[in-house]
C-alpha cells in the first residue's frame, strides 16, 4: 500500500513563497493523477492542483498564476510551488493519489499559514 507524506508547510508572510512536497512510498505512476487539496478551518476541502500521469496539469482558478504543480519521477515526489501567497491561502494542504475506480489515497496534511 502506497503512503503519501507531505512536508514543506509553515508560516510565511503575505507575498512570500513555499514549496510543498508529497513523497510517495511507491511509484507515483501507480496513480492516474496526483492532486493537491486544501482545507481551511470550518470549510470544505477544495481542489488546488492536479498532475496526470501523462504530465498534463491543471490548477484551480483561485491559485492560477501563483501555484505550480510538478513532479520528480526519480524521487516519486510531487511538488506544489506556491508564490505570492495570500492570507486566504491559509489551510491544511493535502496530497491525494487518484486511481480510476479505486479509493483515493491521502497524506496526513501540512499546515500553511500566511500572515498579513
Amino acid at each position: 500500500q502506497v503512503q503519501l507524506v507531505e512536508s514543506g508547510g509553515g508560516l510565511v508572510q503575505a507575498g512570500g513563497s513555499l514549496r510543498l512536497s508529497c513523497a510517495a512510498s511507491g511509484s507515483i505512476f501507480s496513480f492516474n493523477a496526483m492532486r493537491w487539496y486544501r482545507q481551511a478551518p470550518g470549510k470544505q476541502r477544495d481542489f488546488v492542483a492536479t498532475m496526470h500521469s501523462s504530465g498534463s496539469t491543471n490548477v484551480a482558478d483561485s491559485v492560477k498564476g501563483r501555484f505550480t504543480i510538478s513532479r520528480d519521477n526519480a524521487k516519486n515526489t510531487v511538488y506544489l510551488q506556491m508564490n505570492n501567497l495570500k492570507p486566504e491561502d491559509t489551510a491544511v494542504y493535502y496530497c491525494n493519489g487518484w486511481r480510476i475506480g479505486l479509493a483515493d489515497y491521502w497524506g496526513q496534511g501540512t499546515q500553511v499559514t500566511v500572515s498579513s
